[in-house]
């Protein structure tokens, strides 16, 4: 019996091309899902670090607005009459009370009065009343140093504690200690509800604070690699759960994290904010299976068409549709996700503004009651000269005092509205000024006090105008700072010697030398609220307010001693060129 076989090649070469065609599809499946695997890694992997870095930024934010908030509490306290009125008189029936009170509307963790010997006289929290807190060191270092102080503390459940502290003085002389304590871990509380691990470190590298309790009081990387030993097994599978572990930049507890790290201006602290890689991985292998099931869909029709081309159209509309309702369900829940993230951002962002603001009228208070009280202290005296001379009816001369009164009334106003020259930049309504008259003007303006202390002025000043472009008011302000300062460094001596000289040439530089003891602190001295006087009489902003507008009149600022004794302030502006038109 013959066989026909001419048929068999044609037969075989349509099976092969199927089979061919089918490995090739499966090879391609494989490729095409390592590459989305890669690329949908890297570009959700860059997504949640960018999250992270602002979550960063926002979390850096809230700590140091937290600790710049409380830090200006001790030093408002100290200068409380009410609390050095209580402790001069030991009476503290209401004083703890009062803390009480402060304690809520400041909103920190607590507040304690301690007198001279370390024993807690008042407090927030009423069962500390009686305690001897001698040894601890915010006490210590609160007493030893002046201003505010911040100190650490071990609490009793392993658990730090942090402390400003500043000692409160009357007429010289130690009253007693007010410590007022952050409530940094009640911020950390709240955050630990956040899936995310923050933890802040000293310039150590020890865990001072974490939403994690476990890691508090060990190094951080310690901290990181105190892990259990995986197995060779267990690390291949890890591995394989996690496809791409270059995105990992930590493991806790065999989850993945990513790590960020930032620098917190105050005491050296770091911020390390970490995040679960999971919910990446997550969007991942979401988004690859469903490209998978749509893959394997797609060929499950494609061999069923070769079956039943009949239905192969009917299936295809039901796959299709199928994926529209879990792409539409996977983008509703993802844009709820979005919003519901914006708005608390915008929440975040929101309360970070208003404690720059509170910041920020804190400082502008102190500058507006160091402005002022030049003027103050000058009408004082022209009130008690007018008042003088009408009891000797001398009216004319009287009128002239209450003239000059009036005019320092004006300058306090103008002083209030050229304070905000501290934080802007700019050369607004600036004007050729006579460098002489304003130099003059401010000799005149300090007359009283240079009177009363009986200095001796020598001046040295051109004979023809010396023109600098420049506000007048804001011109006299940095001459009577320079005056104010000369005198308060010659407290003290037995004679007291002034040179005031102005010389004139591409730069008009005035000098001002007085034979004080000289300056200590040459790099620190036009930095805000750095002070040398005893408190209650500077807060440190004269001169950074004069050096501020100095360099608003593109002029300079600077100091040096001089031997055997005393201080050189030289303060040079741009002089005007004769020939130049525009500024005459």
């Amino acid at each position: 019996m013959l066989t026909d076989r001419s048929n068999e090649p044609s037969r075989r070469w349509p099976n092969l091309i199927v089979r061919l065609g089918v490995f090739l599809l499966i090879i391609s499946v494989i490729i095409i899902i390592l590459l989305s695997n890669l690329y949908l890694t890297q570009n959700y992997s860059q997504v949640k670090r960018s999250e992270a870095e602002r979550e960063l930024s926002l979390y850096s934010g809230r700590l140091i607005s937290e600790l710049q908030r409380v830090s200006v509490v001790p030093l408002l306290l100290s200068r409380d009459t009410g609390l050095i009125s209580d402790i001069n008189t030991k009476d503290f029936q209401l004083t703890s009370q009062r803390l009480i009170t402060f304690s809520d509307e400041i909103r920190v963790k607590s507040i304690t009065l301690l007198e001279r010997y370390g024993r807690i006289v008042a407090s927030s929290d009423r069962s500390d009343l009686g305690q001897n807190l001698r040894g601890q060191d915010f006490f210590f270092n609160a007493i030893r140093k002046s201003g505010t102080v911040f100190t650490i503390s071990d609490n009793e459940k392993g658990r730090r504690s942090f402390f400003y502290s500043r000692k409160l003085e009357s007429q010289g002389k130690i009253l007693g200690v007010i410590v007022v304590e952050v409530g940094l871990d009640n911020l950390f509380t709240t955050w630990s509800a956040n899936d995310a691990t923050i933890m802040v470190t000293n310039s150590k590298g020890i865990v001072l604070l974490s939403t994690d309790q476990g890691f508090l009081n060990q190094s951080l990387e310690t901290a990181l690699l105190s892990q259990p030993t995986l197995t060779v097994l267990e690390r291949a599978i890890r591995a394989t759960g996690d496809w791409n572990g270059s995105e990992v930049d930590a493991y806790i507890e065999d989850q993945a994290l990513y790590r960020l790290d930032t620098s917190i201006p105050f005491q050296g602290w770091r911020l390390t904010y970490l995040t679960p890689f999971q919910s990446v991985r997550e969007k991942v292998n979401g988004v690859l299976a469903l490209g998978i099931t749509a893959l394997a869909l797609l060929l499950a029709l494609g061999f069923y068409f070769l079956s039943r081309r009949a239905t192969r159209q009917s299936f295809l509309f039901k796959a299709e549709s199928e994926e529209l309702r879990a792409l539409n369900d996977r983008l509703s829940t993802e844009i709820t996700q979005r919003e519901r993230a914006e708005r608390n951002l915008q929440v975040a962002e929101a309360s970070l503004e208003q404690s720059s603001k509170l910041a920020a009228l804190g400082e502008m208070s102190a500058a507006v009651s160091h402005e002022l009280n030049q003027p103050l202290a000058a009408m004082r005296t022209y009130l008690a000269a007018a008042k003088l001379l009408l009891s000797r009816k001398r009216s004319e001369e009287a009128l002239s005092s209450f003239q000059r009164i009036d005019d320092l009334i004006g300058r306090m106003g103008t002083i209030t509205q050229q304070l905000k020259s501290y934080s802007r930049k700019g050369s607004d309504d600036l004007i050729p000024v006579n460098f002489i008259n304003s130099i003059n003007t401010s000799i005149a303006m300090m007359a009283p006090q240079l009177g009363q202390q009986s200095v001796e002025i020598t001046k040295s000043l051109p004979e023809i105008p010396v023109k600098v472009l420049a506000d007048p008011v804001r011109l006299e302000q940095v001459i009577v700072n320079l005056l104010r300062n000369a005198l308060d460094a010659m407290k003290g001596q037995t004679e007291r010697y002034l040179q005031i000289s102005l010389t004139a040439g591409e730069m008009a530089t005035l000098t001002i030398q007085d034979n004080g003891p000289g300056i200590e602190n040459l790099d620190e001295m036009f930095e805000p609220f750095f002070t040398t006087k005893k408190p209650g009489e500077g807060v440190g902003l004269g001169l950074a307010i004069s050096s501020s507008i100095a360099k608003d009149l593109d002029g300079r600022l600077f100091a040096r001693n001089v031997s055997p004794r005393g201080a050189v302030f030289e303060f040079q502006l741009p002089q005007i060129v004769e020939n130049n038109k525009d500024l005459e």
